[in-house]
């Protein structure tokens, strides 16, 4: 696909917001607490245990405009979810393992749908907040 396609970083936001999700909806169920989805910080988290570096402001606002206008995420303030086309599309993945799910995805979006385009902004004031609590809880070993 040309200039208009997936890019890596679309792929990668997306693989990071399902590990992120699936992980907050798995500690809600553990504590009986509502699930919400997952925060930025969440995200930021996994975003690092996949390429272990952190996304800037700029390529998590694109991708998840790109995702969200796609309707394979859904973007409610600083929580993110992962919509059911975008189960769908985790779900008919080829399986390769974490190691490699990035590429396999970007493959993957650029046979299954379009970029799409949503308004969702993300200020230097809610990410730097992310980031933030993300480092506080490596600090902790969280």
């Amino acid at each position: 696909m040309g200039v208009g396609g997936w890019h890596w970083n679309d792929a990668w936001i997306f693989v990071s917001a399902v590990i992120a999700e699936r992980l907050e909806r798995d500690r809600a169920l553990h504590a009986a607490l509502p699930v919400t989805g997952a925060t930025l910080a969440d995200l930021l988290a996994a975003a690092d245990f996949l390429h272990h570096s952190v996304p800037s402001r700029d390529e998590l606002e694109e991708a998840v405009r790109r995702l969200a206008g796609a309707g394979l995420i859904t973007v409610d303030d600083d929580l993110i979810e992962v919509a059911p086309a975008g189960e769908q599309l985790w779900r008919t993945r080829p399986f390769s393992g974490l190691s490699s799910a990035v590429m396999t995805l970007q493959a993957q979006l650029n046979r299954a749908a379009e970029p799409g385009y949503s308004d969702w902004s993300l200020s230097e004031q809610t990410y730097s907040a992310a980031v933030r609590e993300y480092s506080m809880r490596l600090a902790d070993g969280r």
